[in-house]
């Protein structure tokens, strides 16, 4: 008997492990189908909700946050740049180079989760490839206008979105109910609202829960 679950992926723009996890995660539900398929809602966090506009250098924010060596960022660049490679999500070699507020990103999301919810996932895609890919700063209103034309949406929209404070509101109330439940690090896949997996887990571990919280819930 087939099962849908539900899944709740939160996470942020700007975190490696979570462009990890969601290409990973895809690549699982494809692995289960048709036994087991799956509706995605991306639900917003903000590693650095203030972080100002402009950013910060992502060697100095490391080392601020994580008290982190540069030989140390090296080596987790290499795990990162290794584990994407494996699901074929492409780093860019120099890594971020920079960190950037994410919160309007966060907003046009949610647009889209409502407006558009067919193309929120390949809306979050293209940013991740933005981010991560090509090192571009998030924080930008041309990059994020840039991305929604990518994926076919309403530019004029989204611009009026980003000029406005529309859908903060939504954005902060969903952030909240998120950490309200112990959600503090991402990225976490909570399915069916009562499972969590955490972290940018391989491929296979992920078919393998999908497969048992599908059973159990039955």
């Amino acid at each position: 008997m087939a099962s849908t679950l539900q899944i709740d992926f939160v996470s942020d723009v700007s975190c490696p492990w979570c462009a990890i996890g969601l290409t990973a995660l895809e690549q699982a539900l494809q692995q289960v189908q048709p036994e087991v398929t799956a509706q995605i809602h991306l639900q917003p966090f903000e590693l650095n909700p203030d972080m100002p506009a402009g950013g910060q250098d992502i060697g100095e924010h490391l080392a601020q946050k994580y008290g982190s060596t540069p030989e140390q960022q090296a080596q987790i660049r290499a795990t990162i740049a290794q584990r994407g490679a494996d699901v074929g999500f492409t780093f860019s070699p120099d890594g971020r180079g920079r960190i950037y507020n994410t919160f309007d990103a966060h907003r046009l999301l949610h647009w889209a989760g409502l407006e558009y919810a067919a193309q929120q996932l390949a809306l979050k895609k293209a940013l991740l490839v933005d981010c991560h890919g090509q090192r571009q700063a998030m924080d930008s209103p041309e990059v994020l206008l840039a991305a929604v034309a990518q994926v076919g949406l309403d530019v004029a929209r989204a611009q009026s979105i980003l000029a406005s404070d529309e859908f903060a509101a939504e954005v902060r109330a969903a952030e909240t109910f998120f950490t309200g439940q112990g959600i503090h690090s991402v990225p976490a896949v909570i399915i069916n609202r009562k499972h969590l997996i955490s972290g940018g887990q391989p491929v296979a571990v992920f078919a393998q829960a999908l497969r048992q919280i599908a059973a159990e819930d039955l």
